[in-house]
């Protein structure tokens, strides 16, 4: 059988460079409270949620094309396996579509059948394809 990581493709009306920018901007989409440096290869974040939270390294950077953020340390709070997202990857793919930018988003290692599967699929829909398309097409993202 085969195994699908959550994957969300997303069509913009910007540049790959801001589109790319943007992505990086992790406070303006996903969530007002990142602890780090979230724009540069090997630097550390943190996405603070208060008793739930994801540590990142940013272990792939191909500026305008591609960046990979790997999990090193997570509690989700609202699970048994608080440690689900340790060693899962968050990866946007950025490419040049006509007069638009396409984002493929993929979280590998989140896949059906782990625990927060359904809750982190409504979580990263809510961030990728509402906030996060707001914040490149608008100007203006909804982190929480």
């Amino acid at each position: 059988m085969e195994t699908k990581n959550f994957h969300r493709t997303i069509t913009v009306n910007a540049s790959a460079e801001e589109a790319f920018k943007k992505i990086n901007q992790v406070n303006l989409w996903w969530a007002k409270k990142v602890k780090g440096e979230t724009e540069k290869l090997n630097y550390k974040f943190t996405v603070d949620f208060g008793e739930t939270y994801v540590d990142f390294q940013i272990s792939e950077l191909v500026p305008n094309k591609k960046v990979t953020w790997k999990v090193t340390n997570c509690n989700l709070h609202w699970i048994k396996a608080k440690k689900e997202w340790n060693g899962t990857e968050v990866v946007f793919e950025i490419s040049k579509k006509g007069n638009t930018t396409q984002i493929d988003f993929t979280h590998i290692g989140l896949v059906p059948g782990v625990e927060c599967y359904n809750d982190c699929e409504v979580g990263w829909n809510g961030h990728i394809t509402n906030s996060l398309v707001k914040f490149i097409n608008e100007g203006k993202g909804m982190p929480e």
